[in-house]
């Protein structure tokens, strides 16, 4: 005799596993010191791929040093935009931007394209130049540049690199408010995760889909822009000016 009992599965039954995809960056307690000074507390945090985080908070929170050790866990996957550009002021726009592309070409054609540009190289950045409003500067030395136009050769040389995640410190401070929020949107656009510092609250809530507010190297807030209104950030400032 055999048994003739079955089982019906449920539609919930039947869905297969979802295993979640690892982290593209994490940090567990985390702290980081420059002498006796503790510039980083206890941070904990993790970044997810396709995520795009903003940091903001006074100056001095630890948002610069933050970016330096997320920037440490995957430099390859990395195109970095630090505060001071590191730019350098001899060369031209055209080199200083080729500089994000030295691990695509390699060192020999890198050093070539120093005396003679390579064609590919140059239509290229010409187009980016134009899409950063630095088409008449390509071929100008970087110290004859406004502030501004500095920070386009940093963003540019960014882009250049062209890799999945961006780190970026204060990328647009240098721009007017109608240049920050076309070029922040163009660079979000282009890289799959970001994690920018910013002073610019707005831009914060505005293009970001999470926002980490940090005070005296620690995180302070950490959460989706939706469910943060602009009043409850500038509560969250208060409470740090406090």
């Amino acid at each position: 005799m055999t048994d003739s009992t079955s089982i019906t599965l449920s539609p919930a039954d039947q869905q297969p596993e979802v295993i979640a995809e690892p982290p593209l960056l994490q940090l567990r307690n985390r702290s980081l010191h420059y002498g006796n000074q503790t510039v980083l507390c206890d941070i904990s945090l993790t970044i997810r791929a396709g995520e795009k985080v903003a940091l903001v908070g006074p100056s001095g929170a630890g948002k610069s040093s933050l970016l330096v050790v997320l920037h440490e866990l995957a430099p390859a996957l990395t195109a970095l935009c630090p505060q001071n550009g590191g730019l350098v002021e001899v060369l031209s726009v055209y080199q200083n931007m080729f500089m994000g592309g030295l691990q695509r070409y390699g060192t020999l054609a890198s050093l070539w394209n120093l005396v003679r540009p390579l064609p590919s190289a140059v239509a290229e950045l010409e187009s980016l130049a134009a899409r950063l409003g630095l088409d008449e500067k390509l071929w100008n030395s970087v110290d004859r540049l406004s502030g501004g136009q500095r920070q386009r050769v940093t963003i540019g040389r960014a882009l250049f690199r062209r890799q999945p995640l961006l780190l970026a410190d204060e990328p647009v401070s240098a721009l007017d408010p109608l240049q920050a929020t076309s070029l922040l949107t163009y660079l979000l656009e282009q890289h799959q995760t970001a994690v920018v510092s910013l002073h610019n609250r707005q831009l914060a809530l505005e293009l970001f889909d999470r926002v980490v507010v940090m005070h005296n190297g620690k995180i302070l807030h950490d959460g989706p822009s939706a469910e943060l209104s602009p009043e409850q950030l500038d509560e969250l400032y208060r409470y740090q000016e406090s």
